[in-house]
């Protein structure tokens, strides 16, 4: 059976994988109230089962992306959800704060191979002109998976219990995965793409091979580490990832301890950021490649897209002085809204710049130092808000994209265009 338009599919599919990943990281943080008070965990204890998963999340992020250009993208994304769907579904049975921090671990085992198996997917399947859009797709699945999981797990929470969440949620990565092993592979080995479609993919991918991504082909492990732009692009996550995981860890016990609110009303406020996400995802790929249609070249589009992002997230330092939460989720969904812009082109950018078979490679060294960088600044929240507050937590989100742009713009100069 033969499926035109295959890629968008295949597209679709990645798109659900992304959202699994972050329903299934997410549904801690929105009942952490419920299991700290069960489990007696304080902040200070909280920080190091979520610093866990990072940990873990950290290590497979650069060598989930090294596993997957050696044994490709069908069998090693398939195999990293299979972990963390596991993982996830062991949740329900953990009796210890210990016992939670290694599910969470095993988590982020799992879970660290999934962005960096995404773009290598979309550079697999996606020329130059439509590769930002494709991006955009794939990765704002996990905004779908921010946005659903408040909601979703607070109503299962009240069918099931905690546990019963972690369980329910665990059985829909099952599902994924036949799907996947039953559609997915390269574009000339996929027994459902047209013949039409395949000549085009491969004839456009090789025809917008760049003089740098040539000169990359040959490059070990090592001497990738030792490019400029790999420097520039890994030093900028280190600074922007941690307002993110900030986001995703810290926000529902942000409003519950701050802001007084039930387990309720953060699941009828906390998806709302993730959905300015979702759709940020996707303008900010459209945009990016309108860009390029009309003649801007590559990077610049890319570039002039984040730069405009980054002067948005300064917004976030706002939230802390808003008066009333609704104000507050405004300044967060801007933030987040920002951030699928950014991000969109970021990953992008590694996809110009390197060779298909370095992608994933490249987006898990990446990776792997933003989680990093998010792993010591969220053992560091844990103190500060425990010490004092959740103030200059709130100023440091405003202030981190706008350095890592200066560092881009200094350090990532090599043209794919």
């Amino acid at each position: 059976m033969k499926i035109f338009h295959l890629r968008w599919w295949l597209c679709g599919l990645l798109f659900c994988a992304t959202a699994l990943s972050f329903l299934d990281r997410q549904v801690l943080s929105v009942v952490a109230p419920a299991i700290c008070e069960e489990l007696q965990i304080d902040n200070k204890t909280y920080s190091f089962i979520t610093t866990a998963f990072m940990a873990s999340y950290a290590v497979m992020f650069l060598l989930g992306g090294w596993f997957l250009d050696r044994v490709g993208t069908r069998l090693g994304l398939g195999l990293a959800v299979l972990i963390w769907t596991v993982a996830s579904a062991f949740h329900a049975i953990a009796v210890t704060p210990f016992q939670l921090g290694v599910n969470r671990f095993f988590l982020g085992f799992g879970e660290g191979a999934c962005f960096p198996g995404a773009v290598k997917a979309v550079a697999e399947w996606f020329p130059a002109k439509q590769r930002a859009l494709a991006a955009g797709i794939a990765i704002g699945g996990a905004s779908l998976g921010g946005v659903l999981a408040p909601p979703l797990t607070v109503w299962l929470v009240g069918l099931f219990g905690w546990r019963g969440a972690f369980a329910a949620t665990g059985l829909l990565g099952f599902l994924w995965i036949i799907c996947w092993f039953i559609f997915y592979d390269v574009p000339l080995k996929s027994p459902f793409i047209t013949d039409q479609e395949k000549e085009w993919i491969e004839a456009d991918q090789n025809k917008n091979v760049s003089e740098n991504q040539k000169s990359i082909y040959s490059d070990t492990f090592i001497s990738l580490l030792f490019r400029k732009e790999v420097f520039g692009l890994a030093l900028a996550r280190f600074l922007f990832d941690p307002v993110f995981y900030f986001y995703m860890f810290w926000i529902p016990k942000y409003l519950h301890q701050e802001r007084g609110l039930s387990l309720e009303m953060i699941g009828m406020l906390t998806w709302i950021p993730f959905f300015a996400l979702g759709v940020s995802n996707i303008l900010g790929g459209l945009a990016s490649d309108r860009l390029i249609a009309s003649g801007v070249s590559v990077s610049t589009a890319r570039k002039s897209i984040m730069t405009i992002s980054a002067l948005l997230t300064i917004s976030s330092g706002l939230a802390a002085f808003a008066s009333e939460v609704y104000t507050a989720i405004a300044m967060m969904s801007l933030l987040m809204f920002a951030h699928g812009f950014w991000i969109t082109n970021y990953v992008t950018i590694i996809g110009d710049i390197f060779p298909k078979h370095r992608v994933a490679t490249v987006m898990g060294i990446t990776g792997m130092v933003g989680t990093i960088g998010g792993m010591g600044a969220n053992t560091a929240i844990g103190f500060i808000v425990d010490r004092f507050s959740f103030l200059p937590v709130w100023i440091a989100s405003g202030c981190l994209y706008p350095l890592a742009l200066i560092v881009i713009l200094m350090l990532v100069k090599k043209r794919s265009d």
